[in-house]
């Protein structure tokens, strides 16, 4: 065989190889009871974060007083942001006070202190190759 065709198949195997893929477990404690379930959100833009419809990856769980886990697997190694609540009473939307103030518990990965609208830049972490964990705590 030839160097060019060795390299040629070479390069053809390593497109072929799989990309890593990292799995990340999504913690969420102080849920104040069992009632509805928990979404989880997770996003790789600012411009995306907190819109559901637009999130990389959405979890649903049961809801569990004190602590629920959901994983996400197969992620590619990166930056990362995670909005979650418990959806109490099960209609699929975080309920506002005012379309502005949370009535149901939340939670944002890095638990930030928030004054306003989360931001993705506050919430950011990075997944490595190896996967990794985020341990929130939900407010309410």
């Amino acid at each position: 065989m030839t160097a060019p065709v060795r390299l040629a198949a070479l390069l053809l195997a390593l497109a072929a190889w799989p990309a890593a893929a990292a799995d990340l477990t999504a913690i969420l404690e102080g849920l104040a009871h069992d009632r509805g379930g928990v979404r989880v959100g997770l996003y790789d833009r600012a411009e995306t974060f907190r819109k559901e419809d637009k999130a990389v990856a959405l979890r649903e769980a049961p809801a569990a007083a004190g602590r629920v886990t959901v994983r996400f697997e197969g992620l590619p190694a990166g930056r990362y942001a995670i909005m979650a609540y418990h959806d109490e009473d099960g209609d699929g939307g975080l309920d506002r006070f005012m379309g502005m103030i949370p009535t149901e518990g939340y939670a944002l990965s890095n638990d930030p202190e928030v004054s306003g609208p989360p931001a993705f830049a506050d919430s950011a972490f990075d997944l490595p190759d190896a996967g990794g964990e985020v341990v929130m705590t939900v407010r309410y």
